[in-house]
Parts: C-alpha cells; structure tokens; sequence
C-alpha cells in the first residue's frame, strides 16, 4: 500500500469513528436513535469491510464568495462540494449527486443541527468515498464511471429548499440559495457544456432531487439530454402503528420552521396546504423532466421514523419488528403491506409516462445507489434479471423502458436488506 493510500484509509477510518462520536452525542441529545447515523453507520461498516485502499476518496471544496449571496449553511459557514472529474466520452457528462441526511423540524433541532455535519461545513468530511453511481470504475458503475461526479453537501435541514433565517437563534434558512451557488459554481466548471446530465439525490436529497428537477433542465442548455433520479425519496403521507401522522407533523414543522410556503410548488400550493407539496406523492406526477423512482417498497428510514417512531409505540410492541422484519408477526408485515400498497398507488399516475422509470423492489432498504453492494455487484438487488445499476441505464439511455415494480415481500431473496 502507498503512502498515499494509507493516507486515504486513515482518513476513512477517522470520519467513521468521528462520526461514531457524532451519533452516541445524537443519542444523548435526543433521547432517540437517529436512524440517519444509523444508516450511515451501517452502510460505512460495509464499506470497511472492502478494499479500503482501493475507495476513491474526493476532496471537499468549499463554494468561495457564497457568503456574499446568503448562501450559507445552517451556522452561517460555507457549503461545499466533491467533485471527480470526467474523462474520455464522459468529460462533458454531468452527475449530480445531492446528499440526504434528514431534516429539521423546530428551532432547537436546528440549533443542535448545526453542531454537526449537516449543518456546518466546519464538521463536514474533509474527503469522501466516492461509490455505488459515483464510482469511476466501469465494473462497479457501467454508465456513468466516467461522467463528472458531484455530490452537493447538504447543510440547511429543508432538501436545499428554504430561504429565511432566524436572527434571535442565528440560523440561516438557506438551501434554496445553496442549491443556486452550487449549480452557478459547476456551471463554471464546465457544467454549462454539459452534453447529458442527471440530477441524483438520495433520501433527503431523494426528495431535493423531486423539488429542483425541472429547474435543473432549465440551466443546461436546451440541446443537452437532462433526467433525474430520486432514490428513497418517496416519503409517503402515511398513518404509523398508532394512527398518528408522524412523519406529516415532521414534515409541518420543517415547512413551519424555515418558512418555505413560498418556495414550494405553485402548481401544488394552489390546491393543497404546504406541507402536503413537501410530500412527493403530491409532486412527481407534475414534473415535466424525465425521472426515475428509485424506492424499497418496505423504506428502512420511514418504517423507523414514520410508521414505527418511539412516540408511535409506547409499549415497545413493535421494537423487535422494526429492528428486524423477520421478528414480524403476521399483523405487522400486513400493515407493511399497505404502506407498499399505499406507495404503488402513488406512483400510478407518474408511471403512465413513457419517460419515467421505475425501480420499486420489496426490500427493507434505503438509499440503494449510493452503496456498491446495491448498486451493481455479483449479489446486488435485481428486478427482472437487471441491478440497479443496469436498469437506471437502460431507462437514461433509452436503451428499453423500465417500469420494474418487485411482487410483495417475502418474494424477492436478493434484497440487502438493513437491520438495526
């Protein structure tokens, strides 16, 4: 191993262990798990777990004069960027990658918020590895290993939506102004020529990828082929285990907090309240540039945050469940049914579109882009004989259609599924 790899690997392994720290202060905090660093943890440790000497690990470039445009994270630091370059009939294709990391949903959330990563790009990773759709190998990522590679911090706690701030906490609501930074400075770094891209975005950035996807074909050129991909992002306005609407009363307090009434969908504000249009099912059946839905049909996040959150089970009836699908009992994998049910009906219409496409497997997932092993490997996910990988390049190269929706669980034995 060089020295330089070296470097890379202990790097790697000091922002998982910061990270580490990061989530046992989460914990103290809220008096909850957080179920991001959860995720995040998990999918780090498999990485670990590969060739560590081989990751791509990116710099993070921070967006110089964004200050002077309000284009500031949560504490008023600059936000940032990794980006790897393309090559050869890759150099003037674009992927952009907006980071997912939850969101904030009152003032002390926020506060708290911006003592971290997704808050502050004083606590961001000064590199990351770059897998999964950011690899720049062609046997891990067939389609776009040679693209332009971005992926955008993500750092105000709204999916890069909000534009306010709160001066009594200093807070600064500004992610729809980041988003503009952002795209302004990879413009300039050749965006602008850009002969094909693709807007990606996992979870959060799922749903930032959903709220900025006709505006991002709107900055390219008119000749330049743009789609856009949203994996686990379709968050669902559905009852938890205690007839509540936990994730709606999450999400009303994110709209509430940061004030983003004006910055959501005038389409949809005109007939539904705000925090209905911050729910994708509310969303993707308007939006005129080609998408592809990339969603586990049992989302790991929203059965921990949305249908089973600690307030939703008092008595802990459902702890072993949500920790683990095969400790269900029959009662409870039905009413993980529904939700798939509930999912698939959101989609009807967005489906009958011959430019989108769909990948919606049975599997207790999320975020399946962004990890290798989801991604494209020998034991990936498949759907009708295709990975991930495969099937998001068939649909963006228009080589068939996809419209691949997984029968219900427990048929499909190639999930890599997440447990906690």
């Amino acid at each position: 191993m060089t020295p330089a790899d070296m470097t890379s690997v202990l790097r790697f392994a000091a922002a998982i262990c910061c990270l580490w720290v990061c989530s046992v202060v989460c914990v103290v905090q809220s008096g909850s798990r957080d179920t991001d660093d959860a995720i995040w943890l998990l999918e780090r440790e498999l990485m670990a777990t590969s060739n560590s000497s081989q990751l791509l690990m990116v710099p993070l470039t921070l967006i110089q004069g964004a200050a002077s445009k309000g284009a500031v994270c949560l504490d008023g630091t600059l936000p940032g960027y990794h980006l790897h370059r393309g090559f050869g009939s890759g150099a003037n294709r674009w992927l952009i990658q907006l980071e997912g990391g939850g969101w904030c949903n009152t003032r002390r959330n926020c506060i708290f918020r911006k003592t971290t990563r997704r808050g502050s790009s004083n606590h961001m990773e000064k590199v990351l590895a770059f897998t999964g759709i950011l690899s720049n190998k062609a046997n891990e990522n067939p389609d776009f290993y040679n693209w332009n590679r971005v992926k955008l911090r993500y750092c105000d706690g709204a999916s890069f939506t909000g534009d306010s701030e709160d001066q009594s906490s200093q807070l600064y609501y500004r992610g729809q102004r980041i988003w503009q930074v952002g795209m302004e400075e990879l413009r300039s770094k050749g965006m602008q020529k850009a002969e094909q891209a693709l807007l990606s975005g996992c979870s959060a950035g799922g749903l930032a990828s959903i709220l900025h996807c006709d505006k991002f074909k709107q900055l390219l050129p008119v000749t330049t082929k743009v789609k856009c991909l949203s994996d686990a992002g379709m968050f669902m306005d559905a009852v938890d285990v205690s007839g509540g609407h936990s994730l709606r009363n999450m999400f009303q307090g994110v709209v509430t907090v940061q004030n983003l009434q004006k910055e959501l969908s005038t389409t949809c504000t005109k007939h539904l309240d705000p925090t209905s249009c911050f729910f994708p099912q509310n969303l993707v059946s308007e939006i005129k540039t080609p998408m592809f839905l990339l969603n586990a049909a049992y989302d790991a996040w929203q059965v921990q945050e949305s249908l089973v959150p600690p307030s939703a089970d008092r008595t802990g009836s459902w702890k072993a469940c949500k920790s683990d699908h095969s400790h269900c009992n029959s009662s409870q994998i039905q009413f993980f049914q529904d939700f798939r049910s509930q999912m698939l009906n959101a989609v009807k219409s967005f489906s009958t579109s011959t430019h989108n496409g769909l990948f919606i497997n049975s599997c207790f997932a999320h975020c399946q882009s962004e990890r290798q092993d989801t991604w494209f490997a020998p034991d990936s996910p498949k759907l009708y004989g295709k990975t991930v990988a495969e099937s998001v390049g068939d649909w963006y190269f228009d080589r068939k259609t996809v419209k691949a929706i997984d029968c219900p669980y427990p048929c499909d034995k190639t999930c890599h599924d997440l447990t906690f």
